[in-house]
C-alpha cells in the first residue's frame, strides 16, 4: 500500500525542522499543510521555511497564490492529493506537514467538501455585520444552527464562520452534514509534536520576537505597498493584523507584539482541540532531546 507520514501539532513545536530531517533520512518530499504558507510574499509572519530550508528537501504547496487570491479548502485538498500522488508514483515518501487542522484532516480523512458556489452578496452582508462588531453573534448563530460545525471552527475566524453560514443558507442542511468522508487509498502514520504548556508559550514568544527582528513590520509595509489591503482574508492572520493596526496608529509596536503572542497562545490551544492528545490515530512525541531518534524509529517501523 502507498504510504504517507503526517507531522502535526501546535505552532512552534519544530515541525518544519523535524520534517526536513525525516525527508533526508527517508527519501521524502514535504507537502505544506499550513493555510498561510500558500501565499506569496508572506514569509516572516507565517514562519515559512527559509530559502536554505527549502533547498534541503523538495516542497509542495508553498507560495502558490497571491495574497488577494480566493483560495479555500477544496482547492487545497485537490492540489494536496495531486502532489501526494505524484510523490508516491516516483517512489518517494510524502510528508504532510502543518498545523492547520482543516487542511490536514481534509486530506487524511478524505472530506467530501460541499460544492456550494460563493454568494458574494450574502458574504458581504455578513462581513458588514462582523465589521459592526457582531462577529460573536454570527458565531452564536452558527452554534445554534450547526453545533458540530461550530465546534470545529475558531470563533475568531470570521471568514470560516461566514462560509459555514453561507453553505447552511444555500444547501438547506448543516455544513457539518455535507462534509462526508471518502478516505484516501494510502496507509498513513500521524506524528504529533507536543510540549508542556509553559515551554510551548516560551517557544511561541521567542518565535514572535524573532519575527520582529527579521523584519515583520517591513514585510507588512511591503505587502501594503504592493496593493494588498489589510482587509484581505490573508492579511487577517495573526501577526499581519496586529502589525497593520500598529501601522495605522491604533497600537504601539510593543502592544502589537504582545497581542501577537497572546493570540498565538490562543491558536495553539485551539490546535489541541483539532489534534486531540487522546486521538489514538496520532502518535504524540514530546519535543526536546531524543525527539529525532524516537520519531525516526517510529517511521522506520511504519515503512517496513
Amino acid at each position: 500500500m502507498k504510504k504517507l507520514v503526517a507531522i502535526v501539532g501546535p505552532t512552534a513545536t519544530g515541525k518544519t525542522e523535524l520534517s526536513l530531517r525525516l525527508a533526508k533520512h527517508f527519501n521524502g518530499e514535504i507537502v505544506n499543510a499550513d493555510s498561510r504558507q500558500v501565499y506569496r510574499y508572506m514569509n516572516i509572519g507565517t514562519a515559512k521555511p527559509t530559502g536554505e530550508e527549502l533547498s534541503r528537501a523538495p516542497h509542495h504547496l508553498i507560495d502558490i497564490v497571491d495574497p488577494d487570491a480566493d483560495f479555500g479548502l477544496a482547492q487545497y485538498q485537490e492540489l494536496a492529493y495531486k502532489a501526494i500522488g505524484d510523490i508516491q508514483r516516483r517512489g518517494r515518501l510524502p510528508l504532510l506537514v502543518g498545523g492547520t487542522g482543516q487542511y490536514v484532516w481534509a486530506v487524511l480523512e478524505g472530506w467530501v467538501i460541499p460544492s456550494v458556489a460563493p454568494d458574494l452578496e450574502f458574504r458581504k452582508s455578513l462581513q458588514a455585520r462582523a465589521e459592526r462588531g457582531e462577529s460573536e453573534q454570527l458565531y452564536k448563530e452558527l452554534e445554534a444552527a450547526d453545533p458540530a460545525a461550530a465546534k470545529r471552527i475558531d470563533p475568531r475566524n470570521v471568514r470560516r464562520v461566514i462560509r459555514a453560514l453561507e453553505v447552511l443558507q444555500h444547501a438547506g442542511e448543516p455544513f457539518s452534514g455535507l462534509q462526508k468522508k471518502d478516505p484516501p487509498d494510502f496507509d498513513m502514520l500521524i506524528i504529533g509534536l507536543t510540549a508542556e504548556r509553559k515551554e510551548l508559550y516560551r517557544r511561541i514568544d521567542t518565535r514572535v520576537d524573532k519575527m520582529i527582528e527579521l523584519g515583520l513590520v517591513d514585510e507588512v509595509k511591503g505587502l501594503i505597498k504592493k496593493g494588498y489591503s489589510l482587509d484581505l482574508p490573508s492579511m487577517s492572520g495573526i501577526g499581519y493584523r496586529q502589525i497593520g493596526q500598529y501601522l495605522k496608529g491604533e497600537l504601539t509596536l510593543e502592544d502589537a507584539v504582545e497581542k501577537i503572542k497572546f493570540e498565538t497562545h490562543r491558536v495553539a490551544r485551539h490546535q489541541y482541540a483539532l489534534f486531540r492528545l487522546n486521538d489514538e490515530r496520532i502518535r504524540w512525541v514530546d519535543v526536546g532531546v531524543g525527539t529525532d531518534t524516537e520519531v525516526k524509529k517510529v517511521v522506520a517501523g511504519f515503512l517496513k
